[in-house]
């Protein structure tokens, strides 16, 4: 799937990563508000249905409802010793490696599932483009980007990403694990052929 789904919900150094790749989950991803949930609970950890509910100017069956479809997708997981009565604690299952099933093994049904998470995050992806072209200068080193041109075997190609996303993996974790001064940062690669 994206990185930033990636270094959302990544493990930290030498934690169990797990692949997932089934269309259950690109169909819980498929989703505005799931998103926006994923991404509240990387950025600021734990949270209630209240708490999201606030945060995410929702009510609190409609996020129930998501948060279980993120829960049986096996991104989100409740923390028992939190939760209390009814008030149940979510936060993000660390360590997972999303990627989308290969294109031959989803149905028409998923591709447009697909297609529409594409066109999700696309537009989010112009948005933090545009907000780095505007608010690089003034971001005192916050905001970092490179580009690059190499020539490369389809092998090497795969290599880079697995390098990349091992990089990943070494540097993410979530708030609770974040040192004080730490900040979420929003990360993503992707390499296309040049023509």
């Amino acid at each position: 799937m994206t990185e930033e789904q990636r270094a959302e919900q990544g493990a930290g150094e030498g934690a169990e990563r797990r692949t997932v790749d089934s269309p259950e989950v690109l169909k819980a991803l498929a989703h505005p508000l799931r998103l926006r949930i994923l991404r509240h609970l990387g950025k600021t950890g734990p949270a209630t249905s209240t708490t999201l509910a606030t945060a995410l100017g929702e009510n609190t069956g409609t996020l129930s409802y998501h948060l279980r479809m993120l829960e049986r997708a096996g991104l989100i997981e409740d923390i028992p010793e939190r939760s209390t009565g009814r008030e149940r604690w979510w936060r993000g299952v660390r360590g997972l490696d999303i990627r989308r099933p290969p294109q031959s093994e989803l149905t028409d049904a998923e591709r447009a599932m697909a297609g529409e998470l594409d066109r999700m995050r696309l537009e989010e992806d112009v948005e933090l483009l545009r907000q780095f072209t505007a608010e690089q200068g003034t971001s005192e080193g916050w905001m970092r980007g490179s580009r690059g041109l190499s020539h490369l075997t389809k092998a090497e190609l795969d290599s880079f990403h697995d390098d990349y996303l091992a990089l990943l993996a070494r540097y993410a974790r979530g708030p609770e694990e974040a040192p004080e001064d730490a900040r979420p940062v929003l990360l993503r690669w992707f390499g296309l052929p040049a023509g």
